[in-house]
């Protein structure tokens, strides 16, 4: 897990994009490892002579965009050392020469760097500052101290450095040498890489960047030289590759040989077929002895607001520039909503408010079930332990369900039939908790937020009609989209990833079809379609411009739709659940409202639901400020889990 820090500028940062650790844990060889830092460090990053070459045509404007090459520049400098080694000066007399675990660079003298080191300087007093010149300044003398003082060239380091006993043997071999080492050389602390503060958050981001850059070299750059064996005195000291961990050295012995290959994967894939008949939605009136009648629906936010200001403050080295506005323009989300709480607690907090305004008592309560696909909770299952914590001492089924984006079609589907068997209400809880599971990948981070919301589904009484008209719920299709949002991924250094192309595809297939059932069923009267029956449709938030494109072409128009996706962002199970209770809360369905939400997503699944919402269903949502008083969130503060006290009352104690 990757969580955010909430700094002391109250200001969210994510570690994961500027300290460019990777988990070598889930890299199985070299191959792998080496493209990975293919696409992470070197396919955004210039070489010395592109910067060069630039700024010889003058391209560069103002100083920013020249700062982020140098910044792009040395990350990808330091691509092996960074993610593999910790560096320690050691005196030459010092250092092990035996030992399998200890490694020296070899290095190739720079020897055109001075003109390009020249060039730089250069064009920086040159050009005008972009938008705070005693900012940019700060970080180009960080970055220039370590970019001027580079004595090797970059691209022919190997991925794999040789062992001491290696180095000694390589005729010629060179390596860092810094004759007079000084152990207290100043470093910044992780506090003050996280405090780093900006008005201009590009500049903050770049300020991180160029921190962690320096922290690579904690020696006396100035004085530093290339030198062979032979050349190094017993007193002098070289720069000593250590693995960071035993994950790094666990992967250096598969890279060498040491240490067997993993076994590869089993060819699993066979030939697509399709069904040998279409499955049709369930008509759920008919098909059912038991209706289901919504009692409840309770949501919880995450209590920090992550705006595009926060994305672009926090820009990872293997992004390309995007502002703020362009990604509201590419997404249609403004903001996205972060927990500092486990989603253990979400879910928890959900379903007790849930409870309390559907009046129903715990030991009603005939199954819980939790849709969600970013638990970490495997033994006991999220559903179950929510169950324990809700003090339940049986149910008749607590059970997790894993179907992302169509996980309130999927749950509404199991808490139907669940209800045909006990005739007693169900617990359904929608919750995600992405934050801390998206690490440096832009798409992901752009889009994804946390948040929960808990129905109560009980019985109807006898001779009453259900509130639910229509369920369906698909999955599969094209391997291509099956894969098409992938978590934990190996090759993401295991982030979650999404395939924009591959997701539209899938949305587009599900949507058509879904529109196609719609028109070919009979609307809850018996007269014309169920399409024309719906009041509103309330769909997955997943991409606010991608889904207005793909419905239109569908033959919907947006006055259809509600989205709150800019408040809120991709919240996956929870996002359609969240969506009926702001529509609520926005005054969009002010009375009893049949309501088409569709669902689709991760796995190729994809589901829809036909119900009628009814506003009094919606539970207050309930803020706390830090002091604990009700009160609104402001800034990034907003809602908490309930108090003890809170509790009691849902339960009558």
């Amino acid at each position: 897990m990757k969580p955010f820090v909430v700094n002391n500028h109250d200001r969210l940062v994510f570690p994961a994009n500027f300290l460019a650790e990777l988990d070598f844990s889930v890299i199985d060889d070299l191959d792998q490892f080496t493209a990975i830092v293919g696409r992470d460090f070197e396919a955004k990053a210039p070489t010395g002579t592109e910067i060069l070459e630039r700024i010889t045509a003058g391209s560069y404007e103002s100083r920013f965009g020249l700062l982020r090459d140098m910044s792009q520049n040395l990350f990808w400098v330091n691509r092996f050392s960074m993610t593999m080694f910790e560096k320690r000066p050691t005196r030459w007399r010092d250092l092990p020469r035996h030992r399998a675990d200890v490694f020296l660079p070899v290095l190739t003298p720079w020897e055109d760097g001075d003109k390009k080191v020249r060039a730089v300087r250069e064009a920086f007093e040159t050009l005008p500052a972009t938008w705070d010149d005693e900012t940019e300044r700060g970080i180009f003398d960080l970055l220039f101290d370590v970019f001027g003082h580079r004595r090797h060239h970059a691209t022919e380091l190997p991925a794999v450095k040789p062992t001491v006993e290696q180095f000694l043997a390589t005729p010629g071999a060179m390596t860092f040498v810094v004759p007079r080492h000084d152990p207290d050389y100043p470093v910044f602390s992780f506090n003050q890489i996280l405090d780093a503060h900006a008005e201009v958050p590009e500049l903050e981001a770049l300020t991180r960047w160029a921190m962690v850059l320096h922290n690579q070299y904690p020696w006396d750059r100035a004085a530093t030289e290339l030198r062979t064996a032979d050349e190094i005195g017993d007193d002098d000291h070289v720069i000593a590759f250590h693995p960071r961990n035993r994950d790094v050295e666990a992967f250096l012995d598969r890279a060498t040989g040491a240490r067997p290959a993993r076994r590869g994967r089993l060819a699993t894939r066979s030939e697509p077929v399709t069904p040998e008949s279409p499955l049709p939605p369930v008509r759920v009136r008919e098909a059912f002895r038991v209706q289901p009648r919504v009692e409840a629906l309770a949501v919880v936010r995450g209590e920090h607001v992550c705006s595009n200001t926060d994305v672009v403050r926090n820009t990872a080295f293997s992004w390309s520039p995007m502002s703020a506005d362009e990604i509201s323009a590419k997404t249609g989300i403004d903001q996205r909503r972060y927990t500092e709480l486990d989603i253990e607690d979400l879910a928890w907090s959900a379903a007790v408010r849930a409870l309390e305004h559907s009046g129903r008592r715990r030991e009603e309560i005939g199954a819980v079930l939790v849709a969600t696909c970013t638990s970490e909770r495997l033994i006991p299952s999220l559903s179950t332990w929510l169950s324990g914590e809700l003090g339940l001492l049986q149910t008749h089924c607590s059970a997790d369900i894993i179907a992302a984006c169509a996980g309130l079609p999927y749950g509404l589907s199991e808490a139907v039939r669940q209800l045909q068997e006990v005739q007693r209400p169900v617990l359904l809880v929608c919750v995600e908790k992405f934050s801390d599971k998206i690490g440096n990948v832009r798409t992901s981070r752009m889009i994804f937020g946390d948040g929960a919301a808990a129905m109560v589904v009980a019985p109807a009484p006898d001779g009453e009609p259900g509130d639910i008209d229509l369920l369906q719920t698909y999955a599969s299709g094209p391997a291509s989209e099956v894969n098409s949002i992938i978590w934990p991924n190996p090759e993401f250094d295991n982030d979650i990833t999404v395939y924009g192309p591959e997701v539209k595809a899938l949305v587009s297939r599900y949507l058509a079809q879904m529109i196609s059932e719609l028109s070919g069923e009979s609307g809850p009267d018996g007269t014309g379609s169920m399409l024309d029956a719906i009041d509103l449709i309330v769909p997955h938030q997943a991409n606010k411009t991608m889904i207005l494109q793909l419905a239109a072409k569908a033959g919907l128009s947006a006055e259809q739709l509600y989205f709150n996706i800019e408040s809120m962002g991709n919240v996956s199970a929870a996002s359609i659940p969240i969506a009926v209770f702001d529509a609520v809360a926005d005054g969009v369905v002010a009375g009893r409202t049949r309501v088409f939400a569709p669902g689709f997503g991760a796995g190729a699944v994809g589901g829809y639901a036909v119900l009628e919402v009814d506003p009094a269903v919606m539970a207050p949502e309930v803020f706390l400020d830090p002091a604990g008083a009700p009160g609104q969130p402001t800034g990034t503060a907003a809602a908490t889990a309930p108090t003890s006290d809170d509790v009691r009352i849902a339960f009558g104690e």
